[in-house]
């Protein structure tokens, strides 16, 4: 049973769908002082959670903010990314506040969600090995904590109570395409080309913000995209998704509609003088649409019917923390100090001042503290400053394009997926992992997240395959697409002004194919076991340690992952590596794919072996007494032949599968009607 505390005066956020009675007194596992709480942890607790955030599975040992935060190079010396999510679960050894380090703890699974929309700083295990403390900008929130017998447990209780995961068209489990830099409707045509000359699989094509006009939201540039609608007819007859960008900030524009309704009806933030906010962003100033503001969130939402009109049934919001790269105010703090600088002898202060006060410019937090909000929850004359909310802000905004959506296609699932997030946006939408590096660490980070972010409602979700920032390798692509094949989102996307990594720019182009092959041959697993989470509330991915509790060896194993209940994955995340070292918790058989060959390796008893994992092959290990569908290979997820599948299994008697089968297109979505036990 959920129990739910309440301290100071809470700003309601709808996180979660219901809440139960208050319960009276203080929390009997952490204890309050000042603005937060503490608690003892042992040597052996493990502390799971807070989903899209830098390091590892266990978050011991580090300091996180949660404050979204455009954090592009996402180094292991950051505290916080793009998202906001404050659901921690601690297993093992959990201390009761009043215990000591000598007193008898009990082996126990707790979760904690902390429902408040401004900054949290969570120092587990930083500044003492031994201690968690977490400490609030405001010491106003609801607290949920929940028990159970296993984390799953705990995950399916909290995932109870935040309500069910969003889900997305069957098509969004294609293999899409993206880029910053497509900047006319031939540079589109030519990856749709492409990948049809060389049989790559393709589902879907992105569009960042080079196909508007001017960076201006819901416009098209009629210089570059002047044939849009032709276009998105010509990508629907190869069955391929047109999938545009939308920001968060709306140039200042005289003529330009949505500004000047924006402006006409007060739909945008304002500042302590009651003016509207100027910041800049791609267009150059811009105002933010007061996303918390329930009237002028209805207004932006509704304009993305100018883009379905024309076709388009997927989006992706981005700029949404909101990220911000000056204010004005800012500036001219900036610029009259440079200009007192001006012919001076710069030392070493005033020379890295210049430096600082030029990197600060963007996202800057006095920014955040600048603007306001209409905002119904909030106290008095429900204006509130912005920091004070500021992780809503993304999910307010998905949330916007998400209503609506709903409206306009009641009866069919339209693709959407964010950058910043807070929970209770994971009903709305999923996300990306933020704008990552084409570097090996980051290709480890995203293994590591998947739980994580499984945990807390966020199953629809992938990072940029290859990186988006820097240049990538052929050997790094290859494999981040090999784990990819695993995400829902698989989706390689890089940034204007890197090297070209469409598939088709490598020499290797079998082997990118063969690795394609495979998503699409693997699909009815994985979408089965992506709606079977969604609407179980459980997790596509998990840690060894919830299935091994006892095993000491898997409890502390972060780059292996269990994908459903049948399957082991242990992707390959080192250069020039020809395999790696893998732990086996308990009797599995290997199945190594390539393309449309599948070869049933060998039998690994439990133990450590070596595992031979050349570029293009994809390996799985079956738990014993288990089966999994595999189809044939198709170049697009509507081709997949869903009627003939074939069977791998392990073991004299698998149990039966729990094939999910349905149109993938309705927003029907029931269990009951869509398993088939095969």
């Amino acid at each position: 049973m959920t129990k739910r505390y309440q301290f100071g005066n809470p700003i309601e956020t709808e996180a979660v769908l219901y809440k139960p009675d208050i319960t009276k007194g203080e929390c009997e596992w952490l204890q309050q002082s000042g603005r937060g709480f503490s608690c003892h942890l042992s040597r052996e607790t493990i502390v799971y959670g807070l989903g899209e955030s830098v390091r590892g599975i266990n978050k011991r040992g580090w300091l996180y903010r949660s404050f979204c935060s455009d954090e592009p190079e996402h180094r292991e010396d950051r505290h916080s990314l793009y998202g906001a999510h404050n659901f921690l679960l601690l297993s093992g050894d959990v201390y009761r506040k009043e215990d000591t380090e000598d007193a008898l703890p009990g082996q126990k699974n707790i979760g904690f969600f902390f429902d408040t929309p401004g900054e949290i700083v969570f120092d587990i295990g930083y500044t003492k090995s031994d201690q968690m403390e977490i400490t609030f900008s405001d010491f106003d929130l609801e607290l949920y904590v929940m028990e159970g017998d296993s984390p799953d447990e705990v995950v399916s209780e909290f995932r109870e109570l935040a309500g069910r995961s969003y889900i997305p068209p069957k098509w969004a489990f294609g293999y899409g395409q993206s880029r910053w830099s497509y900047e006319t409707s031939d540079d589109v045509r030519k990856i749709a080309e492409e990948h049809k000359r060389l049989k790559i699989p393709l589902d879907s094509v992105y569009l960042d913000i080079d196909y508007m006009e001017r960076y201006k939201d819901f416009t098209i540039d009629e210089k570059n995209f002047g044939d849009f609608d032709q276009l998105v007819r010509e990508m629907k007859e190869e069955k391929i998704h047109l999938v545009p960008i939308i920001d968060a900030g709306v140039k200042i524009e005289e003529g330009y509609d949505v500004y000047e309704e924006g402006k006409e009806k007060g739909y945008f933030c304002k500042d302590e003088n009651g003016e509207d906010f100027t910041v800049g962003v791609w267009p150059g100033k811009c105002h933010f649409p007061d996303m918390l503001n329930e009237e002028a969130r209805h207004w932006f939402g509704d304009k993305y019917h100018l883009l379905t009109d024309r076709g388009i049934d997927g989006f992706w919001n981005d700029m949404n923390e909101p990220a911000i790269f000056y204010s004005e105010k800012r500036l001219e703090k900036v610029f009259s100090r440079m200009r007192e600088l001006m012919g001076e002898n710069l030392d070493i202060d005033t020379f890295f001042e210049m430096t600082g006060m030029v990197a600060g410019i963007a996202n800057h937090r006095e920014d955040y503290e600048s603007f306001y909000h209409s905002y119904p929850y909030a106290p008095g004359d429900r204006k509130i400053r912005h920091d004070k909310v500021h992780n809503l802000y993304g999910y307010y905004m998905t949330r916007a394009a998400a209503e609506s959506l709903e409206k306009l296609s009641p009866e069919k699932r339209i693709l959407l997926f964010s950058r910043a997030s807070y929970i209770g946006m994971h009903r709305y939408g999923g996300i990306w992992q933020g704008d990552n590096m084409s570097w090996w660490s980051h290709l480890l980070l995203n293994i590591k997240m998947m739980p994580s972010l499984n945990m807390c409602g966020f199953l629809y979700t992938g990072a940029d395959l290859g990186g988006f920032g820097s240049d990538t390798t052929e050997e790094l692509l290859l494999r981040f697409l090999s784990f990819g094949v695993f995400t829902p989102l698989m989706r390689n996307h890089a940034a204007k002004g890197t090297r070209r990594q469409e598939i088709y720019c490598f020499e290797n182009i079998e082997c990118f194919r063969d690795i394609l092959k495979v998503r699409y041959r693997l699909l009815p697993y994985l979408y089965s076991e992506y709606m079977k989470a969604a609407l179980r509330g459980t997790m596509m991915f998990r840690p060894l340690a919830f299935r091994y509790p006892g095993d000491k060896i898997a409890r502390h194993v972060e780059d292996q992952l269990l994908l459903g209940e049948e399957l082991m994955i242990a992707p390959v995340y080192e250069q020039n590596a020809i395999g790696r070292a893998v732990y086996i918790p308990e009797r599995m058989k290997l199945f190594r794919f390539r393309g449309d060959s599948i070869d049933e390796e060998r039998v690994y008893e439990k133990g450590y072996y070596f595992v031979d994992m050349p570029l293009g092959d994809i390996c799985i290990f079956l738990r014993e007494g288990h089966k999994i569908p595999v189809a044939d290979s198709a170049l697009r997820v509507e081709n997949v032949p869903v009627e003939k599948l074939e069977i791998y299994s392990f073991g004299e008697k698998a149990e039966p599968y729990e094939l999910y089968a349905d149109d993938g297109e309705t927003r029907e979505y029931s269990l009951e009607k869509n398993i088939i036990r095969i």
